[in-house]
This record gives C-alpha cells, structure tokens and sequence, in this order.
C-alpha cells in the first residue's frame, strides 16, 4: 500500500498505483506539484545519465520524494490526455534505476517502477522514495548542483540552501546513532550476559512511520511472515529464535508489539528469544545463543556460541526487517548487531568439521565482539536482499575466525 500524489490528486486513499489512477488523475486535470511531474516521454536509453533523468530524480529526492509520470501531456501544467511512450523492457528498468545510483551523488536508490496501460496508452510511473541523503548533488564536469522542486517547477538550490541540507543530513546521521544506542541498550536489558552470550540485533528505519499504530493482527502477520521467509535463508540447519518466541499472540508493549519468549523449563530456557516490532516501524531480536545443550543434560559453556546459531539468528532478524518494510512501506534501514558477553573466559564462536562435528580448531577467543553495523534498502530484489543477509552474517562469524558461511546460500550474484 501507498500513498502518492497521484492517489491525493483523485481523493484515492492509499492503495496500488494503477492505470485507472492514472486515468482519473488525468481526467481530473490535476496539476504539477512538488511531488508529481508530468513527462510526454521518456528518455532515451543510451546516454541515459546524461538526460535530465537524473536531474529530476535528485530534484524529487531533495523535495521529500514524489511521483515522475511519463506518458502524459500537460498544458500550463495540467495534465490534458494520455500519451503513449511504447514499450519499456527489463533492461530500460535497470537502466533508469542504473541512472538514479551512478549519476547521482549520493546515490537515490529504491525508485519503484510501474508499467501502465496498453499500447496507445503505455505510461511509466517512477515513484521516488523520500531521502535523508539530502542534499542530492548532479555533477555535470567539472561542476555540481542540487537540483529541487519548487512547487510544479525544478530549479538549482542556492548556497545557503545547500549548506542547510548538510547540516541537516548530519543531524540526521547523530540522531540514528542514538536511536540505535537506545535501542541497543533497551534489548539487552536484563540479559544474563554473566552466564551465556546473548545476540542483540536492532534495525531503525531511516524514515519511521509516524501515526500508525498496528493491530495485534497486522503485528502476528508480520512476525509470522518473517519465521517463513526466515526459513528461506538460513533453512533448518541451526535453532531459530523464532521457533522460541509466542508469534501468534504478541503482548502490547510502549508502542510497540512483543513476541514473547516461549522456550521454559529446563530443557528448552537456554533457547530463549525475544522479538518486538515498534509502531514506527524499527525492530529488534534478542536471542541467547551461548551455553546451547550438546545433548541431554550437557551445554555448551556460557561463551561457546555455534556459528550456525548465530547465522539463524541473522536470518531470523533480518527476515524481520525485511517483512516490517513491505508492511509499512519503509525502505532504508540502519541495523547493529551486538553478542554481549561478560562472563568467564572469551568469546568463542564455534563452527563443524566435514563430518558435521562441532570444532573450535580455527576459532579465535574473542575479548569483546565488535557491534557490526550496516544500512540495508529493504524493498531490494529479493537475490539482492538475501546477500545483504549472507554479508551480515559473515562479517558476524568472521571476528570469530570462521571464514565461511555455513547455512545461508543466496543465488550468484548477477554482475550483468
């Protein structure tokens, strides 16, 4: 579901862009705004980063995202009749998204691309998400600009503009640290990090929605989508978190649903999990993955932690990551993830031999896990978003002296 300008050019409520839309939005005569601008064309392929694509993107970017429709003619910036722009391919696709990452700087990535209509009426819609990269920089030589909307027109910022973009951008930067760090330390409140090894995963949008607050149901279909994509990644070869938390009934908590932890008694409790979807849409994963049982009644040490653990566990959170952002319409997410360890003797992460046996022989004892951070665009291809999985999980079981991935396998990487 989304809303764009199109959508508030009809009195639409939320919903898919479609071709009918687009055709009341025409037949209402609706205006150019900040936010939507009509194209008789699109441009031409080759050469592509040299049209003013970019430019156009950027300018929306910069102006809080918005809608480029091409395949429409206007008149004193009304839209008057539909256009036909012929047929757009995969590869065109690729090239105006292409255009969007390397002829701008920084790079505006998660354009969604819509084909409409038939032929005689085929329109493209490019929907530019919203940034907090502002500003957004087209290079033409030797010089630079940053392009913005100005109601139904696009026009160069000025310096003071600029210059008020970039404070913002940092400001932006310094405020998701510290949402981070909240987050961070609210997760791994109350851990009994003094006995077993705990991972704390947290993820915060950089756009959080604002005034939504999900139902039980809408939060149950999220976390139960994230246990099944889970499975997609990391499979059955490790213990999943989510196999431990109550997906079916989460509790209300400060703004915010959890699922609870569901793994009690003394045979399941070192499996224990808990997960919680906020209403703006950040989550976090808290999973006890040291001292994990060997067999009946024996576990490993407090420190010990299996590799494959670990990598379900990332599986798990980012499946979580990955459904909040196709519920909400989110996109770029700020992720952290910590194994906070305070008892006796290192860190030590544990990986199996060729004959599937558990074995330290290449582990390196670790002092102190290092927090891995990075910034995923959750609405990727799903290929492309399995890596971001894989890499996260990786950079994860290196600092442990495990050089390989183990459980997760996403498809080769398409370098066409």
């Amino acid at each position: 579901m989304t809303f764009t300008a199109l959508h508030r050019a009809v009195g639409s409520p939320p919903g898919p862009v479609t071709d009918d839309l687009l055709d009341a939005a025409v037949a209402a005569g609706a205006s150019e705004t900040s936010d939507l601008d009509w194209k008789e064309e699109l441009p031409p392929a080759k050469g592509l980063s040299q049209t003013d694509f970019p430019k156009d993107v950027a300018a929306m970017a910069n102006s809080g995202g918005g809608v480029i429709v091409f395949g429409v003619r206007e008149a004193q910036k009304a839209a008057t009749e539909r256009l036909d722009v012929g047929d757009l391919d995969e590869a065109y696709e690729r090239a105006l998204r292409a255009a969007a990452v390397t002829a701008i700087s920084p790079p505006v990535f998660g354009l969604t691309v819509h084909r409409l209509g038939v032929v005689g009426s085929r329109a493209v819609v490019v929907e530019v998400p919203p940034s907090v990269e502002v500003p957004h920089l087209i290079y033409r030589g030797e010089y630079f600009g940053a392009p913005v909307r100005n109601d139904a027109d696009t026009v160069w910022m000025k310096e003071r503009q600029v210059e008020a973009m970039f404070r913002a951008r940092f400001e932006e930067r310094r405020h998701a640290t510290e949402v981070l760090d909240a987050l961070l330390a609210e997760a791994s409140a109350g851990r009994d990090v003094d006995r077993r090894a705990w991972l704390i995963a947290v993820a915060h949008p950089r756009l959080p929605r604002v005034l939504h607050q999900r139902d039980r149901a809408e939060a149950r279909a999220v976390f139960s989508a994230a246990a099944q994509l889970a499975l997609t990644y990391a499979g059955r070869g490790g213990i999943h978190p989510f196999e431990s938390v109550d997906r079916m009934n989460p509790r209300p908590g400060l703004r915010r649903w959890v699922a609870v932890n569901s793994a009690t008694g003394e045979r399941a409790i070192w499996r224990e999990s808990w997960a919680t979807l906020h209403h703006d849409g950040s989550v976090t994963l808290a999973s006890a993955i040291g001292g994990h049982a060997t067999g009946r009644g024996t576990f490993f040490d407090g420190g010990e932690t299996e590799a494959s653990g670990i990598e379900c566990a990332i599986a798990d959170f980012m499946a979580l990551v990955r459904t909040t952002a196709e519920a909400d319409g989110t996109g770029d997410y700020d992720l952290r993830v910590a194994m906070p360890w305070a008892g006796d003797g290192h860190l030590l992460i544990l990986t199996t031999d060729n004959h599937g046996y558990v074995f330290d022989g290449v582990s390196t004892p670790l002092h102190r896990f290092t927090p891995v951070e990075a910034t995923v665009d959750a609405r990727e291809p799903a290929s492309d978003y399995f890596w971001h999985v894989h890499d996260l999980a990786r950079d994860c079981v290196n600092q442990g002296g495990i050089s390989t991935v183990q459980t997760i396998h996403p498809p080769e990487r398409d370098d066409s």
